[in-house]
């Protein structure tokens, strides 16, 4: 099972893809509960927004795999359960890290580097989260940089909602069901 959970920034996305992870481990109570945080720590800020998230979620349960790149490393069971949060910050990693795998000229290898992985791991677990951002609303201009980066998360949240079995968008922390 794959679910794709998007939003605005502080729509309550994330609470929500929690919850529907917790939800499905309930239901394969064998495996692990895996929160996959993709967040790089930049700065003091960073840090300590990591650490009142991870404080936050092992409470419900989860076992934080850090991933900033390369999500071929993450391995899992049939029986496992993972949230992957967030896409967007993946691909800016994948965009902007040095060890990242997009360089200008090599957008569409990838974005198939990001994806085939993930669905390697959706396949693999026995329910897979991800959660993604709402970015492309806004109606501001941006730099060129900034416009490919978007054009990528757009093409990505595209393709993993077609293989999603359920894509919702959070609005206002009110879940708006766009695949079931």
């Amino acid at each position: 099972m794959l679910d794709l959970v998007t939003g605005g920034s502080g729509s309550g996305k994330s609470e929500y893809a929690e919850m529907l992870a917790v939800e499905a481990h309930g239901k394969s109570p064998k495996g692990k509960l895996y929160y996959i945080a993709t967040m790089y720590p930049y700065d003091e800020e960073c840090i300590k927004r990591i650490e009142k998230h991870r404080n936050m979620r092992s409470q419900k349960g989860f076992t934080t795999i850090e991933c900033y790149t390369h999500l071929e490393q993450v391995q899992v069971t049939g029986e496992d359960v993972v949230l992957l949060e967030c896409m967007s910050n993946l691909l800016a990693n994948e965009m902007y890290r040095e060890e990242g795998r997009i360089k200008p000229g090599t957008e569409t290898d990838g974005v198939d580097a990001i994806l085939g992985p993930l669905f390697v791991l959706a396949d693999k677990a026995a329910h897979a989260v991800v959660v993604s951002n709402e970015v492309f609303s806004d109606g501001v201009e941006y730099e060129e940089e900034t416009k490919q980066y978007v054009r990528l998360l757009g093409e990505i949240n595209r393709k993993i909602g077609k293989k999603a079995d359920k894509v919702t968008e959070v609005v206002c922390g009110i879940p708006v069901f766009v695949k079931t």
